[in-house]
């Protein structure tokens, strides 16, 4: 990775908003972290722009450029002249004061350094009729053509940037002197570390500011003009062409900004359509005054511009402009090492997203490559995962549910706030002896089922579970369950059918009751029988007491 971006990755939420917005994809994505490829990233600083969660650092150098002040040297700033937009109404007397009290020793425009390489360009025009020449002022851009397309190497100018240039000028003037760039740009930091012994640290408008905030300085807001400033519209698309002094015929003139445009003049000169050209490139849509440290915090392209128009003279620096061959640079090819698969391998791959023709590949670009293609070279070289296609997870997931839903032997409703009925399941269709969700996608509830459950849920918020009806018009009975989705706005009817359930205890009562009544009669049968018998025995006991009572007579009357 970088140096000078880190990772917070307690905070990546594995959005894959980076990616989406990364021009070159230099980002990887494991353990559902987002990790930065450093040697694919071109350090535009897109990734730290666009993340909502501030995942993205730039190493801060605040506490480097302290010790350097306690060093003894004199410690000289070179100013990118894109702060006039970042600190409004505030001059470069006004930087200049404020920045002594922090320490440092003189404060310079870095545009000084950038009317040496705009003479340098004027230069190589005139006397070296190159073809094709395009601008070495951005670090970004030159990472990108020496990582991706070293086929523009021969066209890249082979002049340092003007934060380098005005770096070597400031040594050059000033025995032992150490220099510091500040400036909106994530890239410096890594050109200073990268070419050693010109810049010494590099901070960004963002750690100046937060620097200055903690030692209570505020920068006086006054400008004071100066006719010699032209170089100051370096910072602005096209402000490299606005500041040359002539502009050869024989030679088109040409600004472009933004990773996409200059990756199509790319292809175009790399297919022979472009010639006797000289193109100005910036990695950051409206050049440096929207570079990242200062979108992140604020986008006003026009006012910006402004700033810098009003801030800018008519005529060039007055310098001493340094031999051509102290002014050279050379860019060397940094070799990519990523795997690629052959056909058969991305094939595979694809058909592992679920994609098994080209009509499944709907390139939505969700999983932040531009084609669903793209996706599976960076899947097989272990940038990305599977998982990162939305539309393979959605038909994954839907299938999944929909497999549960169709299956469940309990009738399946679900309405909207409207109560109109959004998704019906068979065993709701066999319920209602409804042919087709057709007949009731979209209509009313009313339509099949009385509505005065889901209005009083709707209203009240309140669950209804296991609630036993019978729906009259279908002659059956259910145990329902209604549920509100708070977030969706939606009702979930869970029904299930408890005909048969209930036939049967209706049919057990009946045996019950039948029993009861049998009962009943058994035992009133026999009480009448005892009742009877009881009668037949009383008078029968009646006659034979009356007979033993005349025999007893008889028997007396005998003895007498």
């Amino acid at each position: 990775m970088p140096n000078c971006l880190t990772l917070k990755k307690s905070n990546c939420k594995n959005c894959y908003k980076c990616i989406r917005y990364c021009p070159i994809k230099a980002i990887r994505f494991s353990g559902n972290q987002a990790h930065i490829i450093g040697n694919e990233c071109i350090l535009c600083g897109r990734c730290f722009v666009v993340c909502p969660q501030n995942a993205k650092e730039i190493v801060n150098e605040t506490e480097k450029v302290k010790v350097l002040l306690q060093s003894g040297d004199p410690v000289v700033v070179s100013l990118a002249p894109s702060f006039i937009a970042n600190y409004e109404n505030v001059g470069i007397a006004s930087m200049r004061k404020a920045l002594k009290k922090l320490g440092f020793h003189e404060v310079e425009e870095t545009a000084i350094g950038a009317t040496m390489v705009k003479n340098e360009y004027e230069r190589i025009l005139r006397e070296e009729k190159r073809d094709v020449v395009i601008t070495s002022c951005c670090h970004s851009i030159n990472l990108l053509i020496q990582k991706h397309y070293p086929k523009m190497l021969p066209y890249l100018a082979d002049v340092v940037s003007p934060m380098q240039a005005h770096c070597n000028d400031i040594k050059a003037r000033i025995p032992n002197a150490k220099t510091v760039f500040i400036g909106p740009c994530v890239a410096k930091k890594d050109e200073a570390e990268h070419y050693e012994g010109i810049v010494d640290a590099v901070l960004t408008f963002e750690e100046l500011t937060k620097w200055l905030e903690s030692e209570n300085i505020v920068p006086e807001q006054e400008i004071y003009p100066n006719e010699n400033s032209r170089a100051r519209f370096f910072p602005t698309t096209g402000g490299i062409l606005k500041t040359m002094a002539e502009q050869l015929p024989e030679y088109t003139y040409i600004a472009l900004d933004g990773v996409d445009n200059c990756i199509e003049a790319f292809k175009d000169i790399e297919n022979g359509k472009i010639h006797n050209c000289f193109i100005e490139m910036s990695a950051c849509v409206g050049s440096c005054i929207n570079g990242p440290v200062m979108e992140k915090f604020h986008k006003s392209p026009i006012k910006d511009y402004a700033a810098i128009a009003k801030f800018a003279g008519k005529k060039d620096f007055d310098v001493l402009q340094p031999e051509p061959l102290a002014l050279k640079k050379s860019f060397e090819f940094i070799e990519q090492r990523s795997p690629i698969p052959t056909e058969d391998e991305i094939r595979e791959i694809l058909h592992q997203m679920g994609k098994f023709k080209p009509a499944q590949e709907l390139n939505c670009g969700s999983c932040g490559y531009n084609t669903c293609r793209e996706k599976a070279i960076a899947i097989y070289q272990g940038k990305a995962e599977i998982s990162m296609c939305l539309p393979f997870l959605k038909d994954k997931a839907e299938s999944f549910s929909d497999t549960i839903v169709k299956n469940t032997p309990n009738g399946l409703i679900v309405l909207n706030d409207k109560l109109e009925v959004q998704q019906i399941n068979n065993a709701a269709l066999r319920i209602m002896n409804l042919r087709s969700p057709k007949d009731i996608l979209g209509d009313q509830v009313i339509r099949i089922l009385d509505p005065t459950v889901f209005m009083n849920v709707l209203r009240t918020g309140k669950e209804v579970y296991n609630e036993r009806t019978y729906l009259a018009e279908y002659g059956r009975y259910v145990e329902q369950t209604v549920v509100p989705d708070k977030e969706s706005r939606m009702l979930i009817c869970i029904m299930r059918d408890v005909t048969d359930e209930e036939s049967e205890r209706e049919k057990k009562e009946n045996i019950s009751r039948q029993t009861v009544e049998v009962a009943d009669k058994v035992v009133e049968k026999q009480m009448r029988i005892v009742q009877e018998i009881a009668s037949l025995l009383g008078e029968t006991a009646a006659e034979t007491k009356i007979a033993l009572a005349k025999l007893k007579e008889s028997i007396s009357d005998d003895k007498n």
